[in-house]
């Protein structure tokens, strides 16, 4: 008899020992599966927005960095000139962290401006003297309103967590240019030219 409840008894934990074995043998493929599809959304494809917002970062920088190279040299005022060192310096250091971030997320960024900002360039070096330091101040605060815009919204929105932080840490530092921006612009209408130089852009607040 006692024999016997021990072959029971024996039969009964083989079996319980045999589901709870099936069982963790499920719950580790769930928990596989858990571990896989985290890993696939912290190392997967780059999104669109990412990939956008990086090319439009680049382009600008390189296209702001091209436009200060003609301030250091074309500029009539001191001011512009400064202004103009400053962007080449500030953005040749956006330049290296915005192709760092780019190399580790496999983005290819624009090597080269796009068509407007082209033109717009071609169209700054044949001025000259005060007509030179009008344009380029005014296009200088359009271009960094439109910026700022940008990077806000990128900060805001759900790209790769380094371009938000590399738009967040930047944003600061667009904010100091288009102060300057907008006290230069004052000091040439004060002592150059009374009239408009930016067509009222300058008053626009930023919010």
């Amino acid at each position: 008899m006692k024999k016997r409840n021990f072959v029971w008894i024996a039969a009964a934990m083989l079996a319980a020992g045999c589901g709870n074995s099936q069982q963790g043998t499920s719950g580790g493929g769930d928990t596989s599966s858990t571990v896989t599809d985290s890993t696939a959304g912290k190392g997967g494809a780059i999104s669109a927005a990412s990939t956008e917002f990086a090319a439009k970062a680049a382009t600008s920088v390189l296209f702001e960095t091209e436009l200060g190279k003609l301030a250091r040299n074309q500029g009539l005022n001191k001011l512009v000139k400064d202004f103009g060192s400053l962007m080449i310096n500030d953005h040749s250091k956006s330049t290296e962290e915005l192709q760092a971030i780019a190399g580790r997320k496999g983005i290819t960024l624009p090597s080269a401006l796009t068509d407007e900002q082209t033109k717009d360039l071609e169209d700054l070096k044949g001025k000259k003297g005060v007509e030179f330091d009008k344009s380029y101040v005014k296009k200088m605060l359009q271009v960094h309103r439109s910026d700022i815009a940008e990077f806000k919204n990128a900060a805001k929105e759900g790209i790769d967590a380094d371009l938000k932080d590399f738009a967040s840490k930047s944003l600061p530092v667009l904010k100091a240019h288009y102060d300057s921006l907008r006290s230069i612009n004052k000091v040439i209408k004060a002592t150059v030219d009374p009239g408009e130089i930016t067509d009222g852009v300058e008053t626009l607040p930023l919010r």
